[in-house]
Order: C-alpha cells, then sequence, then structure tokens
C-alpha cells in the first residue's frame, strides 16, 4: 500500500474527531533556524461539508485498534480496510503539506497499535523528526493514549503545542457499557498528570531556555447521543472538568450512527445536531459569560430547550432579574441580558462614562435590540411604543424555523413536535423550558 492510499484511510478514519482550534501559544521559529508558526493567527480554519474544522492535517498514525468500542469504526471487530503509517512517512507528508501551504499545522491522534506505550512512542518518534529534523515550529495537537505511562505522556507533551484526553462518553456506565476496554480511572490518570506537568511548565516561564509542556494546554471530547445522559449530567460534568483539570475545551461530537449494534441508535438516526450546537451554547455560558450548571438546566428541567439558545431561555424563566438599567447595571448583569454579547458589554461600560445611554446608542454599540429591547431600560424608560407579553417576547426570540413551527401550529397546521390538542398557553410553556 502506498502513502496516499494509507493517507485517504487515515484522514478519513479521523474525521470523527473535532477537537481542532486556533492554537492559542506564541511558538515561532528563531530567525534563520526553522519553518513554521504557531502563533493564534496562524491558523487559517477551512471547513468541510458536514462542518468540520479541517485546517490542520487531521490525521491517526493507525486505524488498527485493539480495542472494541462499539461505537466507532475502527474498532477490532469491524471489518474495516486497514493501514499504518511509519514516523517517516507521516512526518514527510506533514512537512510536504506545510511547504505546498495546504495546512498551517498537524493533529495527530491514533488508534492503539498493540499497546498504548507502544502507540505513543511512534506518535513521538513522529514528532521528534518534524521538530529536530525539519526545524518545524508550527502548531501540533497529539492525542494522549489512556493508559501510556506518563514518561511517554511527559515526552509527548514537550514536542507538542496541545495534547488532549478524550473521555469519550458522560458516565461510567456508558463507558463500561459502550467502550468495555477502556474506564474512567485510565482516561482521568493522564488527564491529571497533563494539568500538573501544564502547572509546574507555567511556573518555569521566567526561565526562557526552561521546555515548555503543551503551552496550549489540554481538551478533551465527549460523544453526545450514543448513550442516555441528560444535557444537565453532560454540562454539570463538563464544569468539573474544567474547575478540577483546568481544560481548556470540551468538545462535544453528536454520534454519527455508522456500526449497527443493539446498545446504539440505529443507523437511520440522525445525528443530534441541534443538541451539539445547544451544548456548546451552554459550555460557552459556563466558560465564558459566568454561569454555573445549575443556572442553565437542573433535574427537573435536564434537556436544553431546542428552539431557544439556553441565554434566552434562561432570561425568559427570570423575569425577576429583568428589566435592567443599562446605564447602571455591572459588567456581570449586562452579560445576562439576551442581544448583548462580550464587546458590546464592554462598550457600554465604556460610553456610559461620558454620556447617558439611549437605544440609539445601544444598536451603534453592536447590541442586538430586537432580543435585548425587551430585557433592558435607558435611564428607566423601555423602548419607546413596546408592549412587552411573553408571546410577543418568545416571538421575538424565536429562530425563524422554529417560529414557522410556531405560527403553524396557530393555523391549525399539526406539528410532529407537538400535540396537535396543546393550548396556546401550553406551547407557550414548552418554548419557555417551563414544561
Amino acid at each position: 500500500m502506498d502513502v496516499f492510499e494509507k493517507l485517504k484511510i487515515l484522514t478519513d478514519s479521523a474525521k470523527y474527531d473535532v477537537a481542532c482550534t486556533s492554537s492559542g501559544v506564541d511558538r515561532k521559529a528563531p530567525i534563520g533556524e526553522g519553518i513554521g508558526t504557531a502563533k493564534s493567527y496562524g491558523i487559517c480554519h477551512s471547513f468541510s461539508a458536514d462542518g468540520r474544522c479541517i485546517s490542520l492535517l487531521k490525521v491517526l498514525m493507525s486505524n488498527s485498534c485493539v480495542y472494541d468500542c462499539k461505537y466507532c469504526t475502527n474498532r477490532v471487530s469491524n471489518d474495516v480496510p486497514r493501514a499504518t503509517f511509519t514516523p517517516k512517512e507521516l512526518a514527510d507528508l506533514t512537512i510536504n503539506f506545510y511547504r505546498r501551504n495546504y495546512i498551517e499545522g498537524l493533529f495527530l491522534s491514533s488508534g492503539v497499535i498493540g499497546t498504548p506505550n507502544n502507540t505513543t512512542e511512534l506518535m513521538i518518534a513522529v514528532l521528534k523528526i518534524l521538530r529536530e529534523e525539519y526545524k518545524f515550529y508550527g502548531y501540533i495537537h497529539a492525542k494522549a493514549i489512556p493508559g501510556t505511562n506518563n514518561d511517554l505522556v511527559q515526552a509527548l507533551g514537550l514536542l507538542c503545542d496541545r495534547m488532549s484526553v478524550n473521555i469519550e462518553l458522560p458516565s461510567s456506565a456508558s463507558l463500561t457499557s459502550l467502550a468495555p476496554d477502556k474506564s474512567k480511572e485510565s482516561i482521568l490518570a493522564p488527564m491529571n498528570f497533563i494539568k500538573d506537568r501544564l502547572a509546574e511548565s507555567k511556573q518555569l516561564t521566567a526561565y526562557k531556555s526552561a521546555p515548555k509542556f503543551a503551552p496550549a494546554g489540554q481538551s478533551t471530547q465527549m460523544i453526545i447521543g450514543a448513550s442516555p445522559e441528560t444535557d444537565y449530567s453532560i454540562i454539570k460534568l463538563s464544569e468539573g472538568l474544567y474547575s478540577k483539570y483546568r481544560l481548556k475545551r470540551v468538545f462535544y461530537s453528536a454520534y454519527v450512527p455508522v456500526v449497527e449494534n443493539a446498545s446504539l441508535p440505529s443507523l437511520d438516526t440522525k445525528p443530534p445536531l441541534l443538541r451539539e450546537n445547544r451544548l456548546y451554547q451552554a459550555d460557552w455560558l459556563m466558560r465564558v459569560y459566568g454561569f454555573k450548571s445549575f443556572e442553565i438546566l437542573d433535574e427537573k428541567v435536564p434537556m436544553l430547550n431546542p428552539y431557544l439558545d439556553p441565554k434566552c431561555n434562561w432570561a425568559v424563566n427570570h423575569p425577576g432579574c429583568f428589566p435592567v438599567d443599562v446605564n447602571k447595571a455591572p459588567y456581570e448583569i449586562l452579560l445576562r441580558v439576551p442581544g448583548i454579547g462580550l464587546m458590546s458589554a464592554r462598550k457600554i461600560i465604556s460610553a456610559r462614562k461620558f454620556t447617558r445611554l439611549s437605544f440609539a446608542d445601544l444598536k451603534k454599540l453592536g447590541v442586538v435590540l430586537k432580543r435585548a429591547q425587551y430585557f433592558v431600560l435607558c435611564d428607566g424608560k423601555s423602548f419607546e411604543g413596546l408592549k412587552i407579553n411573553q408571546s410577543r417576547i418568545i416571538n421575538s426570540l424565536l429562530s425563524k424555523a422554529a417560529l414557522e413551527r410556531f405560527q403553524c401550529f396557530h393555523k391549525g397546521v399539526q406539528m410532529s413536535i407537538f400535540d396537535n390538542r396543546a393550548s396556546e398557553e401550553e406551547v407557550i410553556k414548552a418554548l419557555t423550558g417551563q414544561l
């Protein structure tokens, strides 16, 4: 099998891994000594037809895996074409693609070839050729294989910019059922080791000659829809991972049915892409907007609203927190207003030092008034002519597609998502997450 046949197989096998992000580091080649840069603005993103980021060469070292994870197309019991790169082949491919301006860096993962240690040694060999022989200073994201000993994880981390250990599934029970060769402990152990090494490396930043361990931090990924966990249990787990392991990102991958198994959704099941999107929005609220998981969902309402984004859903269900006066409210409160984002909140804080803001001013500052007008005041006054009632707010906040479904209900057209005997009040409660 020639190298391009291997490339076709192993890039296709890697397509379900979604953790491709901008580098977030400032690694660059010394003048005249190497090629490539991992500057945060140096990764130029492009996207495939299914929405996946392909700005990096995203590839597996091998899809020959000794594990039998039921959800994975590369599992040992599945009959698929197999291929394995040699370290030299993969390093040469990467550097040649970089020189042709096809890519800006490498995203490297692998099936388990024999043992986790053997697999990691092969990945280290690839990175050593790139860093030491080709003097490549571009961005490299490497997957740590659960079960690898700490010395090899350490060596891998000193050669790459970001590391990740996939948590795979949201609970130990699902992991036991669908990935019997893996365990919660084998996944969390390297994650904890990486966290400790990152903390040590950070303390040595004053010494320029000190080697940097995965300077872009670590991330993880979990599959959504292959197991029965609720959105609440998923975002609560993510919150714990951010807090305990200092992760940069948790990625959510909608399960794509690729294999037939009684424990998995049928092959006819569509990937839960909307659910994946809502989880990313909830994750953003926790990481950036200061929300806690229990504010977004709880055991009584364990699933995210499919029609309203989590921030709008929270605002509609907490009318006592609104309206807020944009000329007085602190930054943290402004961030909770639908239609006000990070940049517009900062602009409001800055602008109101010099003038009293009006609704016209808010629009100039980038506030989405279509949403925000129901939740804010300007010097104690609401938007002129605005009639506030729950139905009007819902209509304004709904996406176009959801609004069409809502309108179909009022025209007597039956919708698959609601019982056609439901009242308008019941529909509104469903849309606001009150049911």
